[in-house]
């Protein structure tokens, strides 16, 4: 049992033996208002892992090339999902306004989250493969309809460098901002930050990194506005309330979220990926088996378990997560996390590390990232790619 002692909660566990209450054991699990010790994000001068763990696992598991290829069963489980919705959409016209909402945050919100993982791996290429990018692209589309607003495009062109400068200062638009982690520095102040998850992930590229929009995301906010137009020409504004609800409730503080914190936040030092293997990659497209994803973004995510399989001794000793509320819950109340728990790096455009300097003995020192996450060298070339670099494109999935 759980009870309020003094300022902390203290878990209160009942041994029993025989039906006889032998004594009480208390554990500490949180101060209430706790603020985070950190002042500033992990700030590390090497590359990102994941190139030289790719190359290690290519050259001892050739096997896992076989992998690079597309998910057949994908478009019609995305499609599935997408109709589903569409069926809700007439049932909810008539609903009360607090069922519209439950209904949003508990199913619908569930099914909108999980399709913004399918736009993740669409992004990918692992619907169609890539010699069908635009294929790829309008399929992603189709995906995004039951979110009410358009964003399938437009997280591709930012993805694409989390991938290539994973905690890329200014690139990586995953990181939070140094406002972000200023500001929202204890328990309540940190349930208020996941709440407002959607919005900072709209605003936080636009504020650090901001790109012109393109064609395609013009594509994307016009066929949009036409489903949601008639959505609402069909059946009103209560469907439209309940896509967006649903949308903006399950990416803020909802239990599928948990793979927002639990993929990149520092829960273990000298760790900056983490995968999960809980019950829920089952609704999420695999998204909980990170390590691996960022190992092999080209594979699939219904073959990363497979992946994992031929190569168990690349992650068995990694540290991992089987439970999202608990990464929920540790990041509200664990004084170690907030948005200061991540690893960042200062990489410019060519693939370095930027000088700086020792804060202790004030020396300078330059790193030169390796070829397997440069650029060029972690598969995000421009135009064609030729000779040795293909094998290389191909296993970062861009």
């Amino acid at each position: 049992m759980m009870f309020f002692v003094g300022n902390q909660w203290k878990l209160i566990t009942l041994i029993h033996c025989d039906e006889t209450l032998l004594g009480l054991r208390q554990t500490p699990l949180f101060k209430m208002g706790s603020k985070v010790s950190r002042e500033d994000f992990e700030w590390v001068y090497t590359d990102q892992p994941h190139g030289d763990r790719r190359k290690a696992m290519l050259k001892k598991y050739p096997q896992i090339k076989k992998l690079f290829t597309s998910d057949p069963h994908f478009p019609y489980i995305v499609l599935a999902m997408v109709a589903t919705q569409i069926i809700a959409c007439y049932f909810v016209k008539d609903m009360s306004w607090p069922w519209i909402i439950l209904l949003a945050y508990v199913f619908g919100g569930t099914i909108n989250h999980s399709l913004t993982l399918a736009i993740h791996d669409i992004s990918h290429n692992t619907a169609y493969g890539y010699n069908h990018s635009k294929w790829n692209r309008y399929f992603g589309m189709l995906a995004n309809l039951p979110l009410g607003v358009p964003m399938s495009i437009s997280f591709k062109k930012y993805h694409v460098d989390h991938h290539r400068y994973l905690g890329g200062d200014k690139l990586d638009t995953d990181l939070p901002t140094k406002f972000e982690g200023m500001f929202f520095r204890n328990s309540f102040l940190k349930i208020i930050w996941l709440f407002l998850n959607p919005l900072f992930y709209v605003l936080r590229p636009l504020a650090v990194n901001p790109k012109p929009m393109t064609v395609l995301e013009f594509h994307n906010a016009i066929i949009q506005i036409l489903f949601d137009g008639w959505i609402f020409y069909m059946w009103g504004p209560k469907p439209i309330v309940y896509l967006l609800a649903g949308t903006l409730l399950s990416l803020g503080l909802h239990p599928v979220s948990g793979h927002f914190i639990s993929e990149h936040y520092m829960y273990t030092k000298g760790f900056e990926t983490y995968s999960y293997y809980g019950i829920l990659n089952l609704i999420t497209f695999n998204v909980g088996y990170h390590v691996e994803h960022h190992d092999f973004p080209a594979i699939p995510s219904a073959k990363l378990p497979l992946m994992r399989k031929i190569a168990p001794d690349f992650y068995d000793d990694l540290p991992s997560y089987t439970s999202w509320c608990k990464v929920l819950w540790n990041f509200v109340f664990d004084p170690a996390i907030g948005p200061y728990a991540r690893v960042r790096r200062e990489i410019n455009l060519n693939g370095v590390v930027k000088e700086h300097k020792e804060k202790d003995d004030g020396i300078k020192k330059t790193t030169q990232l390796t070829s397997g996450n440069g650029h060029v060298g972690n598969g995000h070339a421009n135009g064609d790619v030729v000779g040795s670099q293909t094998q290389n494109y191909l296993s970062n999935g861009h």
